[in-house]
């Protein structure tokens, strides 16, 4: 398992190549330069050489990219351009629906990051999650939420999709793949929902969120990071385990390995070395 924490990924179009700078430098962990939903049809081939350009021009620029879906008239000219680059890092897939189309993308040399997005490719998570080459995987829940036919924002919707959630981290923690990204927080002006969101994300074990927008980046950082209280009880918890006892108490309370577990992860949240 890869142990790179992302916990934002940033879209941005290729149809507006000189936004990729400006996202690269807007304190995302990585930037996706997407070739698929923010690209209308007649500027698909407009897209790709924008990409091509940018890429070879700015050799330095370390993106992803997320390429059009396996049955797009597209998707082979995109993954040869992915392939044809040393800083494309990764390559995210759209509406995966099978282990075959992951292997396809792997083949061009990147680790792939499938976006879980469709009722069948929900129904065929477990053998996607274990085909070779991926990395992450990442979730779609706007999608996912149109394959199924929900109330978009409703109570039931969010509980349907919260079953998609436990899936992805389920087969993610099976397969041992980095911590997915959860879905697009699509109303960018809504501050405290996005917080709330990426809190939940993270309380479930997701390691981040895919972003729209770079004023998001900040506010998914802020609300994934562990408050002050945490990250000194998870201190305190690694200081008293340095003695080598199994079990011992912190702050009253009984400690094991469970506990001790919990405590590196909210420190390695925060960017800290847990020795």
């Amino acid at each position: 398992m890869t142990e790179q924490i992302i916990r934002s990924a940033l879209f941005v179009p290729a149809t507006r190549p000189e936004r990729i700078p400006k996202a690269l430098a807007s304190g995302a962990d990585v930037v996706i330069v997407d070739l698929e939903d923010a690209v209308q049809e007649s500027l698909k081939e407009q897209a790709r050489a924008n990409l091509d350009a940018s890429l070879s021009e700015n050799p330095e620029a370390r993106v992803l990219v997320r390429v059009n879906s396996a049955g797009h008239a597209g998707h082979a000219a995109d993954l040869a351009l992915c392939q044809r680059h040393a800083n494309v890092s990764a390559v995210l897939l759209p509406k995966v629906e099978s282990a075959a189309q992951v292997e396809r993308v792997a083949a061009c040399g990147k680790p792939v990051w499938p976006i879980v997005e469709s009722a069948l490719g929900l129904f065929e998570l477990p053998t996607i999650a274990s085909a070779q080459g991926i990395e992450r995987l990442s979730f779609g829940a706007l999608d996912l939420g149109l394959d199924l036919g929900l109330a978009s924002g409703s109570a039931a919707a969010e509980r349907i999709l919260d079953h998609a959630r436990y899936a992805i981290l389920l087969h993610s923690r099976i397969a041992a793949l980095a911590a997915p990204l959860d879905s697009v927080f699509p109303d960018i002006k809504n501050v405290e929902g996005l917080a709330r969101a990426a809190a939940d994300a993270a309380d479930m074990g997701f390691g981040g969120l895919l972003c729209i927008h770079p004023s998001q980046v900040a506010v998914v950082h802020e609300a994934l990071m562990p408050s002050t209280d945490e990250l000194a009880w998870a201190q305190r918890v690694l200081a008293a385990g340095a003695s080598g006892d199994g079990v011992f108490v912190v702050d009253g309370q009984m400690v094991d390995a469970p506990v001790i577990g919990r405590a590196r992860r909210l420190l390695q949240r925060a960017g800290r070395s847990v020795g």
